[in-house]
């Protein structure tokens, strides 16, 4: 009989995050910053990381993490910026390096998916299952 494993192989959060400042997002070394450090505060092992400027305003890039990855597409006309969080294991905490990046891009509101990935019932046929929740944030005031 195969062994069972008991907790899933990794969790994946897709993030929409809006009315974000343009400014932030707009900028490949600020969009570039923040996304490191969220992976520092998540408390995983950065490995890479390569951001550009996406055509007309935007922003791409991704760290590569030891755990997997985490990657950002602004659209800075928008106030929108996808975030896509992905760790393997149990030992970091995503959720916290999520909430800080959308924080740092000034986000009104977010809409989070976390996908339960890699889940195993002793038969070796892997699934996932998923949770949906929105956040409405306070925008700071400007001084």
């Amino acid at each position: 009989m195969a062994e069972k494993i008991h907790e899933s192989i990794g969790h994946h959060y897709i993030v929409e995050a809006s009315g974000c400042d343009p400014e932030i997002i707009g900028s490949v070394a600020k969009v570039q910053q923040i996304l490191v450090k969220a992976a520092e505060i998540a408390g995983t092992e950065v490995w890479s990381i390569s951001f550009n400027r996406f055509p007309p305003h935007g922003v791409s890039g991704v760290v590569v993490i030891s755990e997997s990855h985490i990657s950002a597409h602004t659209w800075p006309e928008y106030g929108y910026g996808a975030l896509d969080f992905y760790t393997c294991g149990n030992s970091v905490d995503p959720e916290k390096g999520i909430e800080y990046a959308v924080g740092a891009f000034g986000a009104s509101s977010s809409h989070i998916t976390e996908i339960t990935r890699g889940i195993e019932e002793g038969d070796r046929e892997f699934y996932h299952s998923f949770i949906t929740w929105e956040e409405e944030f306070e925008k700071k005031e400007e001084k």
